[in-house]
């Protein structure tokens, strides 16, 4: 519990720093000049929008150096669709949900699972804008077939994921032990290198990783939950306009095909 409140905390501190420095860094993306041409948007303010920095094919820097991916595309397109502005800052799943927390960012959009344990706690979802499933992920040649072979060994999971909720649901089944990492490179690499057995992604994620990022690591099958839905969040009521516009902006971009070349784009 201490190790989940100081990361939370300094969070919260890394992203006071970037949001307060303004715009230098290269972890931080701003997209709102780009996603519309006017800021009159309602309340007529450019929107902070947090996201994680690689989560690929959602939100990830391709090789011209450009922050892109399912997640941002959306965005850009709500965004225009519903005429407001906003920035877009890429800090780690981590930061970016204590970006949200404290204040210092009005809505995420980071392939968050909607789950009733973050609704309880105090996030507040858009409609769901895409449904994934969770799969445990091995290297590559690996014998391991199904979770029975997973008995004594080590699963890596990134921090506050639905990935990491699956794991944790399976490990006392199947007797398999847990750790933690806070970002999926180095959950990936953690695999590869034969410090654990397998880890545990999104399934649309691995599989774009695996094949844009030539990764030693597959997926066997069999070994994935059920389907669940990602949502936009804010974490202020006060921001609910927000929400409002992200769920009608959804609406319009399914509506006139905008979303299914977006998804086409990275997944086919």
């Amino acid at each position: 519990m201490k190790r989940v409140f100081s990361a939370i905390l300094c969070g919260v501190l890394t992203v006071a720093m970037l949001v307060g420095c303004g715009s230098s860094n290269t972890d931080s993306k701003t997209a709102g000049s780009s996603a519309s041409t006017s800021a009159d948007s309602g309340s007529g303010k450019k929107w902070v929008i947090a996201t994680d920095t690689v989560f690929k094919p959602f939100e990830y820097t391709n090789e011209k150096n450009e922050f892109v991916g399912i997640d941002v595309d959306i965005l850009a397109a709500i965004a225009k669709d519903q005429n407001f502005e906003y920035d877009l800052q890429s800090l780690g799943w981590d930061a970016a949900v204590a970006a949200v927390q404290a204040g210092q960012a009005d809505g995420m959009i980071a392939g968050a699972t909607i789950k009733q344990e973050r609704i309880d706690s105090g996030w507040i979802f858009s409609d769901g804008y895409y449904d994934a499933t969770q799969t445990f992920v091995v290297a590559e040649g690996s014998d391991i077939k199904s979770y029975d072979d997973l008995k004594g060994k080590n699963v890596a999971v990134k921090n506050g994921t639905a990935g990491a909720d699956f794991a944790a649901s399976l490990k006392d089944e199947y007797g398999f032990t847990v750790t933690t990492f806070e970002d999926s490179p180095t959950m990936y690499q953690d695999v590869i290198l034969g410090n654990s057995a397998a880890c545990v992604e999104d399934t649309p994620i691995m599989a774009a990783s695996i094949k844009e990022g030539g990764l030693a690591l597959q997926i066997p099958e069999g070994m994935e939950s059920e389907g669940a839905p990602y949502g936009f969040a804010i974490m202020d009521e006060s921001n609910q306009e927000l929400l409002d516009m992200f769920n009608a902006g959804l609406k319009n971009i399914k509506d006139d095909g905008t979303y299914e070349e977006i998804i086409d784009k990275y997944l086919k």
